[in-house]
């Protein structure tokens, strides 16, 4: 899993935990992999979209995970502008991913796959409904998740709180936590 090496950025604050749940992901043979809110990038000159490590990236990093494992990403995104960016991102990966534009619930539950890996971050968090909106996606996925499937939650104590309360009714376990996401699994 050298391809991680490249993600490695001194002001990308989620690296550890993304390498934490690859690490996981890659020991239960992980091949799904689904994405509520795509990897967007920040404006650069009006016109340009360039990498902005304090989002962490994911849509990059899942999309070399499924590429090594020969896997699939389905990323979705309400926004057709994210999508596009994030589609520049992966290029290189582009046969191993889906993209997606559409609202994460309505997405989640017309999914038709079981999911292995399901990251969530979705609705940014400096929205009062995110907390919220992250539980109905969870409410949504939770039965296309099986016994070794593992769930990220990102933006932990704005979104999180809601979700992990009701993942943890449902006797899933925290098997990794940061100060900006949990990994949950059965």
């Amino acid at each position: 899993m050298e391809f991680l090496n490249k993600y490695n950025h001194k002001k990308n604050v989620r690296f550890e935990s993304f390498k934490f749940a690859l690490f996981e992901a890659n020991k239960r043979n992980h091949k799904t992999f689904v994405e509520t809110g795509c990897a967007r990038g920040k404006v650069k000159f009006i016109f340009f979209s360039k990498i902005n490590w304090k989002d962490g990236m994911s849509t990059m990093i899942f999309s070399d995970f499924v590429k090594q494992a020969n896997g699939k990403l389905t990323t979705c995104d309400i926004s057709k502008k994210n999508i596009d960016n994030a589609k520049k991102f992966v290029k290189a990966n582009s046969d191993f991913v889906k993209f997606v534009v559409d609202d994460s619930l309505n997405f989640l539950s017309k999914f038709e796959k079981q999911i292995d890996f399901l990251y969530l971050d979705s609705l940014d968090g400096q929205f009062a409904e995110s907390s919220n909106h992250q539980l109905k996606e969870i409410e949504a996925a939770i039965s296309k998740l099986n016994k070794n499937s593992l769930v990220l939650l990102d933006d932990k104590g704005v979104k999180t709180n809601l979700s992990i309360d009701y993942m943890l009714k449902k006797n899933f376990k925290i098997i990794n936590e940061t100060k900006e996401q949990v990994l949950l699994s059965l």
